[in-house]
C-alpha cells in the first residue's frame, strides 16, 4: 500500500479519496489486461496464461498493466482474460492458453484486437451498490469490436442478476481500493453515521432477505433475536463451511470479493451489538483463506475493522477459523463447537445460538451468501430488494450448476427463476444431446426433481413442496444414463461417512438405508425393501438431532416418489435401467453393427473379446467380462449393447 493509505478512514471525504484512487486502478489511462485467478481459473491453467502475458508484454516493452481478478462465473470457459483499452469496450477472452494469450498481446502491440479469440464484449458495467452503470466504450461502432457478441447477449449471462457476485471477475480482491471504488464500505459508513441498530435490523427485515445457507430463516428476525438476548459479549459468525459435493459458491465469493463479507459482517455486528466476528472456512480452501487474511489486514489498516470504526466509537474485529472438512460443521451448533476447539457435534436446541451460542454467549450465524447481500440492501433500500424474487423468497440466489450440462459454472438468478431456465437457458441444455432425467438441489441432503417438474419456480417453499431443499445452492443435473438408485446410494454413503454418529436414529438409520440401497444395486434386493426404505427415512427424519439427519432421507424419499419404477426394476427384474449397476447389467455384441474393426478387442483389459474372422463380428466371453464398460466407450459404431 502507499504511505497515505496508512491513515485511518475517519470521514466520508477519506472514503471518497480512496474511491478516486480505486477508479484509477480499475480504469487506468492505459491498456489493462486481467486474468481470472480464482481456483477454477488456476485449475484450468490461468497461472501459465498470466505468466505468458507478462513475458510477452516485457519482451515487447509494452506499457500495459497486468492484474488478477476473481471468477466471472462461467467456469466452463476458464481461463478467462479481459482486455480493457481506454475508451473501448471490455473484451473477454475465453478458454485461453499461453499461445493464445501471446497472440492477443501481439495484436495489442499493433493497436489491434484479436477478434477471432474474443468471447464477448462489455460496453458498460453495473455498480449494483450505487444503482449506476459505467460505460467503457466511447465508440460503440468501432470496426474492431462490431462483430463481437455483447456480454448480456451470451445465454449464460443473459438471465442472471448479480448482487452477491457483483464484484467477482471485476475487481482485484487484493486491492481494497477497487472494492471501495465500486461502492464498497459506503454502506458501513452510512450505517454508523445515520442508522440506529434497530433501524438496520428493520431495513434487513423489510427487505425479506432469508438465510442463504439452506434453511431460509428470515435474516432480520434472526438479528433481532440476538440483539434482544441477554449476555455479553455477543458474536457474529460467517459460515463458510461449504461441504456439499459440486458446490463452490462460497469459495468463489471469498476468493473474488472478500471485502463484501467483511462489510456485511461489520454492519450485522453493529446491528446486533457484537464486538467480535469469526469466519469459519474450510481448510481445503487455501486461496479463499489467503484472500480473507489479506482483506482483513487491509480493512484493519484502513480502520474499517478494529477500534473506533469511522470514528463512531464502534469496535469490531474478525478472526478466521479453518475447519478440517467435517460436513456436519455446516450445522451451526457443531460449527460453534469446532471454533471452541471441541468435537464438532450438534447439540439439542433450544437454547438457540441467538440466546446461547459461542462460549455460551448470544451469537448470530449467517452464510457467505447472506452476508454478501447486506451492504447492497443498505445502499439500495429494502423496497428495492424486496421487489426482486417471489412473494416469500426475496432477492437472488447463487447456484453452482454442474453435472450433465453443457455450461457449468456459477449462476446468480432472481428467486422464482425456473429450473428449466437455469438448466437450458443458462446451463445450455443436457450434455451430448442426451435426455434429461432429474436435477438435485440442496446438496447431498437435497431431493432429486424429475424433468417433468423442470418448470418449477425455484424458491424455498416450492422446492420443499416437491421434496427438495434450497441448501447452499448446489444444483447437479442428471441425464438419461443416470441410475437413480446409484445416485441415492452415493449420497447416503456420503452422509453416512459425515454423520457425527451422536444420535442413534442418524447413525444407525442412515447406515441401514445405505445397506439396503447397496443390496438393491447389487441384485440382492427383495420385495418390501422399497417400503422399508420409506419407513426408515421417516424415522431418521423425525428423530435425528440436527439437520444432517433430518434432511438425509431426502435423496431416498424423492427418488422413490418420482422414480419408483426404477427401484422396482432393480428389485423385481434385477435390471438397472440406467446401465450403471454392474451386477445387474450385461454387455453383448450387436452382430449386425459390428464390422470386426478390433477397437474393443485391443481395449478390453480382461481379453474377454476375440476375433473370429476378418470382417466378422467379434465375440464377447461373458464369463471373463468384468463389466468395466471400456468396450462400450471405445466403440463409435454402437455395436456394443447393454442389457
Amino acid at each position: 500500500m502507499n504511505e497515505d493509505m496508512n491513515k485511518k478512514l475517519m470521514a466520508l471525504t477519506n472514503l471518497k479519496q480512496i474511491r478516486d484512487r480505486g477508479l484509477k486502478s480499475l480504469y487506468p489511462n492505459k491498456t489493462k489486461i486481467t486474468v481470472g485467478m480464482a481456483t477454477c481459473g488456476l485449475a484450468s491453467g490461468a497461472q501459465e496464461v498470466f505468466d505468458a502475458i507478462k513475458e510477452e508484454v516485457e519482451e515487447r516493452g509494452l506499457d500495459v498493466i497486468i492484474a488478477q481478478t476473481g471468477c466471472l462465473g462461467f467456469c466452463q470457459k476458464e481461463p478467462l482474460v479481459d482486455v480493457l483499452m481506454p475508451g473501448k469496450p471490455r473484451i473477454v477472452y475465453a478458454e485461453m492458453t499461453p499461445e493464445k494469450a501471446r497472440a492477443v498481446v501481439a495484436e495489442l502491440a499493433e493497436g489491434k484486437v484479436k477478434k477471432d479469440f474474443a468471447f464477448c464484449k462489455m460496453e458498460e458495467e453495473e455498480y449494483v451498490v450505487e444503482g449506476k452503470r459505467r460505460k467503457y466504450s466511447l465508440d460503440k461502432l468501432s470496426g474492431d469490436f462490431q462483430d463481437i457478441p455483447l456480454y448480456e447477449e451470451v445465454p449464460f449471462f443473459r438471465k442472471q442478476l448479480k448482487i452477491a457476485l457483483r464484484n467477482c471477475g471485476f475487481i482485484d480482491s487484493d486491492n481494497i481500493d477497487e472494492y471501495i471504488a465500486r461502492g464498497g464500505y459506503g454502506s458501513l459508513y452510512r450505517v454508523l453515521t445515520e442508522f440506529t441498530p434497530e433501524q438496520v435490523i428493520d431495513e434487513i427485515s423489510r427487505s425479506g432477505l432469508r438465510g442463504r445457507g439452506g434453511a431460509g430463516f428470515p435474516t432480520g428476525r434472526k438479528w433481532a433475536f440476538c440483539r434482544a438476548a441477554q449476555g455479553e459479549p455477543k458474536y457474529v459468525i460467517c459460515n463458510a463451511d461449504e461441504g456439499d459435493p459440486g458446490a463452490y459458491m462460497n469459495r468463489s465469493t471469498l476468493e473474488g470479493d472478500p471485502h463484501s463479507i467483511l462489510e456485511g459482517m461489520t454492519i450485522g455486528a453493529y446491528a446486533i451489538g457484537a464486538s467480535e466476528g469469526h469466519i469459519y472456512v474450510r481448510t481445503e480452501y487455501p486461496l479463499a483463506v489467503e484472500k480473507l487474511m489479506t482483506a482483513i489486514n487491509q480493512a484493519e489498516e484502513y480502520g474499517l475493522l478494529g477500534k473506533n470504526v469511522f470514528n463512531s466509537g464502534f469496535d469490531f474485529s474478525i478472526k478466521i477459523t479453518e475447519g478440517s472438512g467435517a460436513f456436519v460443521c455446516g450445522e451451526e451448533t457443531a460449527l460453534m463447537a469446532s471454533i471452541e476447539g471441541r468435537s464438532p457435534e450438534p447439540r439439542i436446541r433450544p437454547p438457540f445460538p441467538a440466546q446461547s451460542g459461542l462460549w455460551g454467549k448470544p451469537t448470530n450465524i449467517n452464510n457467505v451468501g447472506t452476508w454478501a447481500n447486506i451492504s447492497v440492501i443498505v445502499a439500495r433500500g429494502a423496497d428495492w430488494y424486496s421487489k426482486i424474487g417471489t412473494e416469500k423468497s426475496k432477492g437472488t440466489k447463487v447456484f453452482s450448476v454442474v453435472g450433465k450440462v453443457n455450461n457449468t459454472g456459477l449462476a446468480e438468478v432472481p428467486m422464482g427463476t425456473t429450473l428449466r431456465e437455469i438448466i437450458y437457458d443458462i446451463g445450455g441444455g443436457i450434455l451430448n444431446g442426451k435426455k434429461p432425467k432429474a436435477v438435485q438441489t440442496g446438496g447431498p441432503s437435497g431431493g432429486c426433481i424429475p424433468e417433468s417438474l423442470f418448470d418449477l419456480p425455484v424458491d424455498y417453499e416450492r422446492l420443499a413442496e416437491v421434496g427438495s431443499i434450497m441448501g447452499s445452492g448446489g444444483m447437479i443435473v442428471m441425464d438419461e444414463d443416470t441410475c437413480i438408485v446409484d445416485i441415492a446410494k452415493y449420497f447416503l454413503g456420503f452422509l453416512k461417512d459425515e454423520s457425527c454418529s451422536r444420535c442413534t436414529s442418524c447413525r444407525e438409520g442412515i447406515d441401514q438405508m445405505h445397506q439396503i440401497l447397496t443390496d438393491i444395486s447389487e441384485g440382492r434386493g427383495e420385495a418390501g425393501d422399497v417400503e422399508l426404505l420409506e419407513e426408515l427415512s421417516y424415522a431418521v427424519r423425525d428423530f435425528s438431532l440436527c439437520a444432517l439427519g433430518g434432511t438425509a432421507p431426502n435423496p431416498v424419499l424423492s427418488t422413490i416418489r418420482y422414480f419408483r419404477d426404477e427401484y422396482e426394476a432393480h428389485v423385481r427384474e434385477k435390471k438397472c435401467p440406467g446401465g450403471i449397476c454392474r451386477e445387474l447389467i450385461r454387455y453383448y455384441i450387436i452382430d449386425e453393427k459390428c464390422p470386426g474393426c478390433g477397437l474393443c478387442v485391443k481395449a478390453c483389459p480382461q481379453e474377454a473379446i476375440t476375433f473370429i474372422a476378418k470382417k466378422k463380428p467379434v465375440v464377447l466371453d461373458e464369463s471373463k467380462c468384468t463389466k468395466c464398460g471400456t468396450c462400450y466407450d471405445v466403440c463409435n459404431l454402437g455395436a456394443i449393447g447393454i442389457d
